[in-house]
């Protein structure tokens, strides 16, 4: 299969390795990043350990091929200018898959692209852009694919697939919408209180305090969903948000990340899509609200 990563950053260049194994990868990223791989490979320090060459660009109009898949690991800001500028990539067998935290991505990508061709994979992999070059796999989560409407089309179960050989187990679902929600929630919870107080996450369960806040902010998170038709419950998802803490203990959340670095942030494609939804549906979102306004 030939596959194109755009934004390969940590995350993008993790899969973009594993991916790798059996298929025809090219990394689109920034050119430091880009031009460190050409020369030393990309490396994988912690949980993966890896010195692998693989094809990377600066820009699209170099990648040499019509992909089968692409794959947008940008940040969720910037997923309408990727895909703008990806659109002569996209052929009628292309299929476009979203790697991505965030709310609001798929309508974003759905303005270019049918949503029949439309894929969105979640993860809870753990990453961290350690330099040029170089990425740190700090923790092993949970990965799950599905299409936003052709539910049982055979390039979901092929992936799966794929990324369980070469090391990454994955599953399927078949109301991928809904796990985007999930995640958002559990989202919602952690990485604007791990970057508020420049914590790891497993932290939040060591202090009482932060652990409190975290189940008010995800009984929140969870009511606003409701209002929006997701299927969930505050118990399910507190214990769905402490069980990612737990597994994700000693990593630090990609909002952190973002905030060490001086970067923006996707708290609004986050909590800030709850203010925005529990505004339409006229639900209480005081939690989301200040932390939107913090940052």
């Amino acid at each position: 299969m030939n596959i194109v990563i755009v934004g390969a950053g940590a995350i993008g260049s993790l899969f973009g390795y594993f991916f790798s194994k059996e298929n025809n990868v090219a990394l689109i990223g920034r050119k430091t990043h880009i031009d460190a791989i050409k020369q030393n490979g990309l490396i994988i320090k912690g949980k993966t350990r890896k010195n692998v060459k693989i094809s990377t660009f600066e820009t699209i109009d170099e990648v040499p091929f019509m992909p089968d898949l692409l794959i947008l690991t940008v940040k969720s800001y910037d997923t309408e200018n990727a895909i703008k500028q990806t659109v002569g990539l996209i052929g009628e067998n292309t299929f476009v898959m979203s790697l991505q935290n965030g709310l609001d991505n798929v309508e974003k990508i759905e303005k270019y692209v049918d949503r029949k061709r439309i894929l969105a994979c979640i993860t809870t992999h753990g990453v961290v852009f350690f330099k040029p070059g170089v990425i740190e796999h700090t923790g092993i989560g949970k990965t799950v694919i599905g299409a936003i409407e052709n539910k049982n089309i055979p390039i979901i179960e092929n992936i799966a697939n794929m990324l369980s050989k070469s090391g990454i187990k994955t599953t399927t679902s078949n109301d991928i919408l809904k796990d985007i929600w999930i995640k958002a929630i559990v989202n919602s919870c952690i990485n604007p209180i791990t970057a508020i107080f420049r914590c790891k996450n497993g932290y939040l369960l060591e202090n009482p305090v932060l652990e409190k806040i975290v189940e008010k902010i995800c009984e929140e998170s969870t009511n606003i969903a409701k209002t929006c038709k997701i299927n969930v419950s505050y118990e399910d998802m507190i214990k769905k948000t402490k069980e990612v803490i737990s597994d994700t203990n000693n990593n630090y959340s990609s909002m952190l990340q973002g905030v060490i670095n001086n970067k923006k942030t996707e708290v609004g494609s986050i909590n800030g899509i709850f203010v925005q939804k529990s505004k339409e549906n006229n639900v209480e979102s005081i939690l989301n609200g200040v932390i939107v306004d913090f940052f």
